[in-house]
């Protein structure tokens, strides 16, 4: 058999190896190609949902195809996100992970699957802080009043939450071990429920979603002391934060877009650049921050480490009081 010349076969190998960065640049040029669903695991209304539409909306128009936005709830929100984690790698099924997905790795003890492992982060888009509110028959109007009243009244205070496990949930353990409280978690169906039990007077206090607490915070109906993130909240400027009473205390629900593990890195990036594209648009950014949410704009291996610290975070704070789902 002949074989090549050297400068032959230094060529043809050459065109060997740039066959799959060819193959790479003309997926990501031809992605997409047909509609994309994007799964939500909360009902249609809530903070994920309005994100993932005001999100999916941007995509359409750039990529030129659907975004097609797909509700699937239940067991807070693993169904939708075991339907994604089986799905083709393609970049056709898309989701919009939350932070529930990181606290439930440690919540609930059998999952079939491994978030972390199993999923690829896309962008992270929005945080949104929680407020520390109060039944107006508490006497307590700042933060450190409210610790002092606390420890003169150990585990008489009822702290309410919408379930075990939950961020509001989390986020009054979390005040509770670092500002060395004794509060009695009540747990409701719900933050409407939770809500309404404070309001009612039920329960004294509650980490809520600051989009519902600042409309009653608003009209006087509940006191709201500190906002959990580390500035202050626009919606609610005048309130300070928790982490000025108590230093290193920080807490927020956040919203990103992940993928199926293996999906290729091509694909990945241009969701990546398209979704911080609309992040850094005016009127994108002016819809977050009417529901409260700060516009984050990050590479795919930054979304990863905010996953990553905040499945530590709460996997502490989890074991720690051994808390499990209800």
């Amino acid at each position: 058999m002949k074989l090549p010349h050297r400068r032959q076969f230094l060529h043809l190998t050459a065109g060997a190896a740039a066959l799959p960065a060819v193959s790479r640049i003309a997926v990501a040029q031809s992605y997409p190609s047909r509609p994309v669903r994007l799964v939500v695991t909360t009902p249609a209304g809530g903070s994920p949902d309005i994100i993932a539409r005001l999100i999916g909306q941007w995509l359409s128009e750039r990529l030129g195809q659907p975004i097609v936005v797909d509700n699937r709830s239940g067991a807070s929100g693993n169904i939708g996100t075991e339907i994604v984690v089986r799905a083709p790698p393609d970049g056709y099924t898309l989701l919009m992970a939350l932070s529930a997905n990181a606290i439930n790795a440690s919540v609930y003890d059998n999952l079939p699957f491994n978030f972390i492992r199993d999923t690829t982060p896309v962008a992270s888009i929005a945080s949104i802080p929680l407020v520390m509110e109060v039944n107006p028959s508490v006497s307590a109007k700042t933060v450190p009043e409210f610790i002092a009243y606390a420890k003169a009244n150990p585990g008489k205070i009822n702290m309410a939450s919408p379930g075990n496990g939950t961020a509001g949930h989390l986020c009054g353990e979390l005040f509770k071990m670092m500002a060395g409280v004794d509060m009695i978690h009540m747990p409701y169906r719900g933050g409407a429920s939770a809500l309404a039990g404070l309001i009612g007077e039920q329960v004294q206090v509650m980490f809520d979603g600051i989009l519902l607490a600042s409309e009653h915070i608003k009209t006087g109906k509940l006191r709201g002391l500190a906002i959990t993130t580390l500035t202050r909240a626009e919606t609610l400027p005048d309130i300070p934060t928790v982490g000025e009473f108590v230093p290193g205390y920080e807490a927020s629900v956040w919203f990103g877009l992940g993928a199926p593990n293996g999906t290729p890195a091509e694909i990945i990036d241009k969701l990546n650049q398209e979704t911080n594209a609309a992040l850094a648009d005016p009127k994108i950014k002016a819809r977050l921050a009417e529901s409260g949410g700060n516009a984050l704009a990050d590479s795919p291996a930054d979304f990863g480490k905010l996953i990553a610290d905040e499945t530590e975070k709460w996997g502490n704070v989890i074991r720690a009081l051994n808390i499990k789902a209800d």
